[in-house]
């Protein structure tokens, strides 16, 4: 095996460039998860600024759950068709060709799979706009207003033939190892959608318009998120031209893998949906969805800031390797994933379950949004939280067996945690709206377990020895940094009240003195990540 050098960058994971040599390529992937989180996290920002927005302007009960359920069916279909299901199945096929040397065959197929994605999405996109009406009808009469749900939806079903561009474009990109532009296009849609509340919400009457407005701004924040990386292709070898060679087998080959992927991501879209189901049918149609989503948003900032920087980056070095058959690299680069994305997201589920309170509150808690609203939002974020490190590992595993064009084995996977997602859904929804987000979480933990068992049986030892000793040390370490944030937060709201600037200190001090003393924490108990995080950063200059 190969083992991992000072910045926790396998070896092998250095290898993935040929004309390359190690050191620089390490440090080109060091950088590019670097700069890919930091790009990512502005956005998860951003995107919790829109939350607050929305939340400031229709809460969290009526009319603003119709738009929760309208934006659920657009979302579930573009998880099916379009973006991350369609870069999981491009990106090995389209590495492959370029490893072997056949560059104009690559861009032929890549030219095809764009213009196909086009006329194929474009065409179900105006059926679903049709069918509308039939595709809400199950969720009932969310927020009070059926019409308002199917008008909404057909504002938002474009995103799906966007989003599919979009996927192609950025599996190009990322093969390339060109990740910082795509990881900032969200950052572009969130202002779009930010500025479009801000400025069309106060010029509307009533909240259905508003409701609109809402939905045009993502809209447009799409049409700007598909376009901003287009330049960037210019400068790579090769370009997308009119060409429709659908009988070429590596087409064939891209559309035959993205089947299980499809229906992996799709079906955990399918779980989203279904949580969405059971909370607005069985427990509170006018306040479960959207309490539900509210959470959701918190918890998927640390996700998407540290465990799909971490799988995103890893991606195509693992297609590259599983191409080569180059097993040794692909068991040190999955292990140093699972490493990574456990050294960062464990705290953080500790954050966020033990300060659900005051971050939910600093957030949301204005406007439409009230105390008791609070309540309910954090219930959701602290049963999120429990399956937070394991959303990650999840992510980092399935990438890892698109890596060896090995797909159906998460779809039998995703399958399975579907069916067990509803039934713990029925099973917990009477405790509570966070009843819902505690199954999700219980169905992450077996999810990872399962595609261990599978991917071992696949490529052998996976290092899961390494990787259970940074779990616990990491695991003790977040226990201490628990302890050590409530017992600043906790005086300090006492005492300095609930005023946003008087929130922002008591929890900005928890957080800060809370991480400082994670990190002493690991150097304590020689985390080896922990040098990974501080040669990262040391050697992330330009290149």
């Amino acid at each position: 095996m190969s083992a991992p050098n000072s910045t926790g960058m396998s070896d092998a994971a250095e290898s993935a460039g040929d004309a390359t040599p190690a050191p620089l390529q390490h440090r080109r992937l060091a950088r590019s998860t670097l700069i890919f989180s930091v790009a990512t996290g502005l956005s998860r920002v951003l995107g919790l600024v829109r939350e607050m927005v929305a939340a400031y302007y229709f809460g969290i009960s009526g009319k603003i759950n119709a738009f929760t359920v309208a934006f659920q069916i657009p979302n579930l279909i573009r998880a099916l068709l379009a973006d991350a299901a369609l870069s999981g199945a491009f990106v090995p096929v389209f590495s492959d060709l370029l490893e072997k040397g056949d560059r104009k065959r690559a861009w032929r197929v890549a030219s095809t799979v764009f213009w196909l994605v086009l006329l194929v999405l474009g065409g179900l996109t105006a059926l679903f706009i049709l069918a509308a009406p039939l595709l809400i009808k199950p969720f009932g009469d969310p927020g009070g207003d059926f019409d308002l749900a199917v008008g909404l939806s057909r504002v938002l079903f474009p995103i799906v033939v966007l989003l599919g561009l979009s996927g192609v474009i950025v599996g190009i990109l990322n093969t390339y190892d060109h990740f910082t532009v795509p990881a900032l296009t969200p950052v572009f849609w969130n202002l779009a959608i930010i500025l479009g509340l801000w400025i069309g919400v106060p010029r509307v009457d009533g909240e259905s318009a508003a409701l609109y407005v809402y939905a045009f701004a993502i809209l447009i924040g799409t049409v700007i998120q598909l376009l901003l990386p287009v330049p960037w292709l210019r400068g790579l070898d090769g370009r997308l031209q009119l060409v429709l060679d659908w009988r070429d087998p590596a087409v064939r080959r891209i559309f035959a893998l993205m089947l299980p992927v499809t229906l992996t991501l799709g079906l955990i879209n399918v779980s989203a949906v279904v949580d969405t189901l059971i909370a607005s049918r069985l427990v509170d149609p006018d306040l479960a969805p959207a309490a539900i989503n509210s959470a959701f948003r918190l918890y998927m900032l640390p996700q998407g800031m540290f465990s799909v920087a971490v799988a995103t980056v890893l991606f195509p070095a693992l297609a590259r390797l599983a191409a080569r058959n180059d097993l040794d690299g692909f068991r040190a680069t999955v292990s140093t994933g699972l490493r990574q994305i456990g050294f960062l997201l464990i705290p953080a589920s500790v954050v966020s379950a033990v300060l659900a309170v005051p971050i939910v509150r600093l957030v949301y808690e204005r406007g439409a949004f009230t105390e008791s609203d609070v309540d309910v939002v954090a219930g959701c974020l602290a049963a999120f939280s429990l399956g937070l490190v394991f959303n990650g590992w999840m992510l980092m595993l399935t990438r890892g067996f698109y890596g060896l064009q090995s797909n159906w084995l998460p779809t039998v996977i995703a399958v399975g945690t579907v069916v067990l997602n509803a039934i713990l859904d029925v099973a917990l929804y009477p405790v509570g709206v966070w009843g819902i987000p505690l199954a999700t979480s219980i169905v992450n933990i077996v999810g990872v377990v399962l595609l261990v068992i599978f991917l071992r049986r696949r490529v052998g030892d996976i290092h899961l020895g390494r990787v259970a000793d940074a779990v616990v040390r990491v695991t003790v370490a977040s226990a201490v940094l628990g302890a050590a944030a409530f017992a600043v937060w906790y005086p300090l709201d006492r005492e300095l009240g609930r005023s946003t600037i008087a929130q922002v200190v008591s929890l900005g001090a928890a957080l800060a003195i809370g991480g400082a003393v994670y990190l002493g924490v690991c150097r304590i108990l020689r985390v080896r990540e922990l040098g990974a995080l501080r040669a990262i950063v040391a050697r992330s200059e330009p290149l």
